[in-house]
């Protein structure tokens, strides 16, 4: 769903920050010997650290974050590539087909044909591309918010509030939609191409990452590439948002009234439940911006051109508020796994690169 300023590190039984910023406020925790040692947006709880751990917090590099938070959503991704084809597949229903000829979403009915017709390797159509974008796009969201949160927590009149619940909610939100933005914006291109590759069923236009961008390129000009941003930003702004603000708001009451739970299942619940609510609040965005990102693909007539609004008008009167959360069911499928996956494999690296450099 990360700074160097204030890059969170786990060591052993919680989560420190990094210096440079001089604040502790935290993004992690870890259970060690079943206590447990937790700082989220408080700083208080560091009197849980041990003081040689506490020693040990600030030797968390800024590559070693990025590397943690890459990892994180290239094996988040890869694990639930399956449920994101279907997601994909059906959401682009009904952009070239008429609504009265559709039939009824059935994730079984369409995985089966996806063997039957393309093999079983085609789950994971397009997922080179989506861990080559995954890579860059998860080590920046990470990195980044951590960099906004600390900068919005230094402003005057939120400093003297980092106890208060409406403050530290306000942080996570704002922090989160631009990380998530500056993420999104940076690493686009390789989203728009991942897209069109997973939509591709009977014939194959598209072959590799490089002939993709050479053709957009040739045939949509440059900016081709960028079709449905405006959509992704919309989308992925909000979604990343909700996603830390729910991840850990949840977890930081979790750990408050179960100290001895493992950060591990810890950070698979509630990154599973963070996934939930940012997917059921930015779905409609995101199937606008899938649609757009296919438009002219492969060679086809364009089906919607009146941007970002009338594309999202145009999908509601011809396929209904049905028509906007087409292929929500696998999206769930997909986040809870996937979401939660994310959070606590970038836990469970902050630990292991953290000890690395200890020893080292």
């Amino acid at each position: 769903m990360q700074t160097d300023a204030r890059g969170c590190v786990v060591v052993d039984g919680g989560c420190a920050a990094s210096s440079g910023g001089g604040a502790k406020r935290t993004f992690s925790s870890s259970v060690h010997g079943g206590a447990s040692a937790s700082t989220i947006d408080g700083g208080a709880r560091n009197k849980f650290l041990p003081q040689k751990q506490q020693q040990h917090q600030q030797h968390i590099s800024t590559v070693s974050q990025l590397l943690a938070g890459g990892i994180a959503g290239a094996v988040g991704k890869t694990c639930t590539a399956p449920l994101a084809r279907l997601t994909i597949l059906f959401q682009v229903q009904g952009m070239h087909t008429d609504v009265a000829n559709l039939n009824k979403a059935s994730i079984w009915r369409e995985a089966s044909r996806i063997v039957r017709e393309e093999g079983f390797r085609a789950f994971w159509k397009g997922n080179l591309v989506t861990i080559v974008h995954r890579l860059p796009y998860s080590s920046i969201s990470f990195y980044a918010y951590e960099r906004y949160k600390n900068s919005l927590q230094s402003i005057p009149g939120l400093e003297r509030h980092r106890e208060n619940v409406t403050s530290d909610l306000f942080v996570r939100l704002v922090g989160g939609g631009l990380a998530g933005i500056t993420a999104a914006s940076i690493t686009y291109p390789l989203d728009l191409v991942r897209t069109r590759l997973a939509a591709q069923i009977h014939e194959v236009y598209y072959r590799g990452i490089s002939h993709t961008l050479r053709t957009i390129c040739k045939e949509e000009g440059c900016f081709g590439l960028y079709k449905g941003l405006g959509a992704t930003l919309l989308g992925v702004g909000p979604s990343i948002a909700i996603s830390f603000a729910v991840y850990e708001t949840l977890r930081s009451y979790w750990q408050s009234k179960r100290q001895q739970d493992s950060t591990v299942l810890v950070s698979l619940a509630c990154g599973s439940l963070s996934g939930i609510a940012s997917s059921t609040a930015t779905f409609p965005l995101d199937l606008v911006r899938r649609r757009m990102q296919l438009e002219g693909a492969g060679g086809r007539a364009r089906v919607y051109k009146t941007g970002l609004f009338g594309t999202f008008g145009q999908i509601f009167r011809g396929e209904g508020l049905r028509g906007l959360y087409r292929g929500i069911l696998p999206e769930y499928y997909k986040v809870v796994p996937s979401v939660g996956i994310v959070f606590m494999t970038y836990e469970t690296m902050k630990i292991l690169l953290s000890e690395t450099q200890v020893i080292n």
